[in-house]
């Protein structure tokens, strides 16, 4: 049965929690500005499109980021302040077990858990649109060619080769489409480069050459200046990388990495970095609640600030580590399903420890 304890501890947690947030947010806020102000001016944003299209979105996604590091300080300072007020020898001294008394505290985890589940699902992709939108606008300066010698199974038969693509100017150079049929060759496109035109939605080859392999001794040869065609494949298929992921809802993440396997694009360990941090990042929650009270649930001689600096020592060092791991993914040396869950599956090791000890 819910008691009157079990409120007392969830709204005390949820309330530090939410408090702390909006402290933090504030400060953070105040040196963003201070750090990006002059590219605020030199570009001549608009205040309103700072307000608005970066601010207002930035706020999710920076809480939702260090979501770990504001549950451990939110724990360990409710939990130490409990405990310096020998607020738990009473509990325990009561008749209620240790055990008994981390319901509020999980029940309380499992909610910020979801909260930031949803965001991470809902809420975050659509904010980082118009984030990234922003960033790219009255931050950022337009680079040239990027990407180079890009691989492309288009459709099953179906090959792109491009050996150098520009952003710039929508333009990939050295353009070929390779059509293949029982492993055999069957036709070949050429070009010395392919423009995307946004209204037709096409590509806009120059100088192509098109040699369609027959079984008999000739082959047909057809060459020109310029060619129209129309292929599955879009300018925006170049642009997915570490920053437009975090642009896509569930669904349209789902869909791109199974296009992108499909393809044999490189790019696909983007998409499934952040499709495994979605849902890993939530689950700390749980983890370094249980972690914090274990840490701070006994009272101490020297106050909350021996508590309060292993705390934070342990949500930065998770912190951390979650961004260590995706380089398991870059160097190829994990696949993103096992190197995303490291850092939880190591904390709970640690948690279930540091819970067993506690009591004691």
């Amino acid at each position: 049965m819910i008691k009157k304890l079990d409120w007392y501890i969830f709204k005390r947690f949820m309330v530090t929690f939410f408090v702390a947030i909006i402290l933090i947010i504030g400060i953070v806020i105040i040196f963003d500005i201070s750090e990006k102000i002059d590219d605020f001016v030199k570009n001549e944003a608009p205040l309103k499109a700072i307000i608005l299209d970066y601010y207002l979105n930035f706020v999710p996604y920076f809480v939702n980021m260090y979501s770990p590091l504001f549950v451990f300080i939110t724990v360990i300072l409710f939990t130490s302040r409990l405990a310096a007020n020998s607020e738990i020898i009473a509990i325990l001294s009561g008749g209620i077990s240790y055990h008994r008394m981390m319901v509020p505290y999980i029940a309380g985890s499992f909610l910020i858990a979801l909260l930031s589940l949803g965001l991470n699902l809902y809420v975050i992709p659509h904010a980082n649109m118009h984030r990234i939108e922003f960033e790219e606008q009255y931050m950022k300066h337009r680079s040239g060619p990027k990407e180079r010698n890009v691989h492309y199974q288009i459709a099953p038969g179906q090959f792109v080769y491009v050996e150098s693509f520009s952003n710039w100017n929508r333009t990939a150079y050295k353009f070929t489409l390779e059509s293949v049929k029982d492993n055999k060759l069957v036709s070949k496109l050429s070009a010395e480069s392919a423009q995307w035109d946004t209204t037709s939605r096409s590509w806009k080859l120059k100088r192509y050459f098109i040699r369609d392999y027959t079984s008999g001794m000739e082959d047909k040869v057809e060459y020109g200046e310029k060619l129209d065609t129309v292929i599955a494949l879009t300018i925006d298929d170049f642009r997915f990388n570490e920053k437009t992921v975090q642009t896509l809802n569930a669904e349209e993440l789902g869909q791109l990495i199974n296009t992108q396997k499909m393809r044999g694009d490189a790019n696909v360990m983007y998409a499934e970095i952040e499709q495994h941090t979605r849902w890993a990042l939530p689950f700390s929650a749980i983890i370094l609640t249980i972690m914090g009270v274990a840490l701070s649930s006994k009272k101490k001689r020297g106050g909350i600030g021996w508590n309060l600096g292993i705390g934070i020592a342990l949500a930065f060092s998770y912190i951390l580590f979650l961004r260590f791991s995706q380089m398991f993914v870059y160097t190829g040396l994990l696949p993103p399903a096992i190197a995303l869950w490291i850092p939880n599956v190591l904390y709970t090791i640690v948690t279930g420890v540091l819970y067993h000890i506690a009591p004691k």
